[in-house]
């Protein structure tokens, strides 16, 4: 296990529903603050706000193209948030595996 989990920033930018949306949308394509505004009820200062909570978190590279800003999700950045997850897996499969027993117990 990890001496310390990720960043606070990974969890702060993870924190947010609409910054978890956005990461959605990134997964799928590269897109501009503007492409990110259209499909929120947000000015596009406020997405800018959120963009840049998930570029300090890692979890996003923005990339200046021309006169646009591109953002696109770095997956890396999520890697250790999901490695740190991933040592609660035997808690919960042990868990499961008492509860499972205990109903087989139970039912028989």
């Amino acid at each position: 296990m990890p001496d310390t989990p990720p960043s606070q920033s990974v969890f702060r930018a993870l924190a947010d529903p609409t910054r978890r949306d956005i990461l959605v949308m990134l997964r799928g394509q590269d897109l501009t603050i503007a492409e990110v505004a259209e499909n929120f009820d947000m000015t596009r200062a406020a997405v800018k706000k959120h963009l840049t909570v998930l570029s300090d978190g890692g979890l996003i590279h923005t990339a200046t193209r021309g006169r646009e800003r591109v953002n696109s999700l770095n997956p890396a950045g999520i890697a250790p948030v999901s490695d740190w997850f991933s040592h609660f897996d035997g808690f919960w499969n042990d868990r499961l595996t008492a509860l499972k027993d205990a109903i087989e117990r139970d039912t028989q």
